[in-house]
């Protein structure tokens, strides 16, 4: 077997023409009407281009540092691109969106009326409501002919009314700040625009949260792992083509992530607005409070130091506060204007999607391999729960990513969801923290999403698919728990260390920490050993021995 020489500029030239064919790649799948036609040849595509996504993201950690971040941010351009070539292919959410926004510039809440109610017709349009043959295509939904329209053609017969918007006999889901999105790439669009403005805001919301993963990994020597979003083929696929408004629900968790270590309310506030876009971020707010409940210091008489309310009260109250307050300001100006509730179909879109019923749409796969179906849902409470106290008491203050990707990931596993584009979240926290494995549960997602069309049993794949990705994330830290305990030993490389490229100008830039024997930050982000720094002067120093302490 011939060994690929790792000299930059061959590493360099290598990651670029994966990039290129991945592009390719996404073109082409996008391009495809495969999802409904042939769904198999479209999994078929999405492996091809899981396959080259991997082999770029491997091929840049040689490549020169000076380098990584232009080819990154390249890259995401053209993934991006790649998604806006064709009309949304795989899901028709989008298409709720228009209305939305449609209905809000008409002075109207989104929240009071259904797409199908006739008593907006005046809104109606040939191309979100068409009528006819074109409602025999697939992805058309009936609705109620339009107040004063024809209801049937010169020689007699019926006309057939249809919509391009998924359940039109509901209400919309969308929290505030989603609908708010709506509106205003509505008041920026041509009439006629249709789709195109939302993927193209997509387009600009996942190069935009690229940037931003680029501009926190580079502190910490770990730029290429920002390529784990910016080159993902689910980035391209339900960001930008889908145009799901779930990116934008990622640009603000991955922000308030970012900012919470040094500004909890700021930090809060970042993942409240994430929350009233799309309800998943809540996912991340243990890994914002994570090592809250860790236990306190204490004195060497056995008091605990400190004065006045626990710390760890304060510092959660300080995130989840904001967040909350985000959330209920959010829904405060449609609750004023709405005559009907601001949740829409909330409840009745849990029902459909099996969370109270396992066996609908496969819900809790994995669990109910183990356990009666009856008890699957109580289980995944307690386990969820567990995770999270262990976030809580266990969690790094200072890598609030880590907990959040874990959390998340458990919940994942936990429901097994069928829908991909739920993923988006996981892989920008996959990005944050570096721990790749966690991609696999991202491809569970989606190949029973589109896969499953292509068999006759899709539960079935989407059990195997969500087994695989637990198993790799289980292997994952295994290796990793391993390594670290070598490196501590003296008998192995340093924790996820960090080695200057061949020819890369400039220091090398300082490893993140890694848990080890040493002491580790302290449940408040302080050290344990070190002089403690209060704001506005400098270390305090430390009593000698026998003096007396405040």
């Amino acid at each position: 077997m011939i060994a690929l020489p790792r000299r930059p500029a061959v590493m360099t030239a290598v990651t670029t023409a994966a990039l290129a064919a991945l592009t390719a790649v996404l073109v082409r799948a996008v391009r495809s009407d495969a999802y409904v036609t042939d769904p198999a040849a479209l999994a078929g595509w999405y492996a091809v281009a899981w396959a080259l996504f991997g082999a770029a993201a491997w091929a840049l950690r040689h490549v020169p540092a000076r380098h990584v971040a232009p080819l990154v941010l390249a890259g995401s351009v053209a993934v991006a691109a790649g998604g806006l070539v064709a009309e949304p292919r795989t899901s028709s959410d989008v298409y709720r969106y228009v209305w939305d926004g449609r209905v809000q510039a008409a002075g109207i809440s989104p929240y009071d009326h259904v797409p199908g109610d006739p008593a907006l017709s005046r809104l109606r349009d040939d191309r979100l409501f068409p009528r006819g043959a074109e409602c025999e295509r697939p992805e058309r939904f009936r609705v109620a002919a339009a107040e004063g329209g024809p209801s049937t053609a010169p020689s007699g017969t019926a006309v057939a009314t249809c919509t391009l918007i998924n359940r039109p006999s509901v209400h919309t889901i969308y929290p505030p700040v989603a609908e708010g999105y709506f509106l205003l790439v509505h008041a920026l669009s041509p009439a006629d625009a249709r789709h195109k403005p939302f993927q193209v805001g997509g387009a600009v919301l996942s190069v935009a949260v690229s940037a931003l993963l680029l501009a926190v990994l580079r502190r910490r020597g770990r730029a290429h792992w920002a390529a784990y979003w910016a080159w993902c083929p689910a980035v391209a696929v339900e960001a930008v083509n889908n145009a799901h408004v779930d990116v934008l629900g990622v640009l603000f968790a991955v922000a308030g992530l970012a900012a919470v270590r040094a500004h909890r309310v700021r930090g809060g506030t970042l993942i409240g607005a994430g929350i009233a876009t799309k309800l998943l971020p809540a996912v991340v707010l243990p890994g914002a409070l994570a090592g809250a409940a860790a236990p306190r210091p204490r004195r060497p008489d056995g008091a605990v130091a400190g004065e006045g309310p626990p710390r760890p009260l304060r510092r959660s109250l300080a995130v989840l506060l904001p967040a909350a307050a985000v959330v209920v300001l959010g829904y405060l100006p449609y609750l004023l204007i709405s005559h009907g509730s601001v949740l829409g179909y909330l409840g009745g879109y849990a029902e459909e999607e099996g969370y109270d019923d396992p066996t609908v749409k496969n819900r809790y796969a994995l669990l109910r391999l183990v356990l009666p179906a009856s008890w699957s849902q109580p289980a995944v409470l307690v386990l969820c729960a567990a995770v999270v106290a262990y976030v809580l008491r266990r969690g790094d203050p200072e890598r609030p990513w880590r907990s959040a990707l874990l959390v998340t990931g458990a919940a994942f596993l936990l429901t097994t969801p069928g829908y991909s584009w739920y993923a988006l979240l996981l892989i920008a926290l996959v990005a944050l923290d570096g721990r790749w494995e966690w991609l696999g549960v991202a491809m569970a997602g989606a190949a029973k999403y589109v896969g499953g069309r292509a068999v006759d049993d899709s539960g079935l794949l989407g059990t195997v698919a969500y087994a695989l990705a637990g198993i790799a994330v289980l292997v994952g830290w295994l290796v990793r728990r391993r390594r670290d305990g070598r490196a501590r030993k003296g008998t192995g490389p340093e924790p996820e260390s960090v080695s200057a490229p061949e020819s890369a100008p400039g220091p090398v830039p300082e490893p993140e920490p890694e848990p080890g024997p040493e002491p580790g930050p302290g449940p408040y982000g302080v050290r344990s050993g070190a002089p403690e720094v209060t704001a506005g002067r400098g270390p305090r120093p430390r009593p000698r021995p026998g003096s007396p302490r405040c």
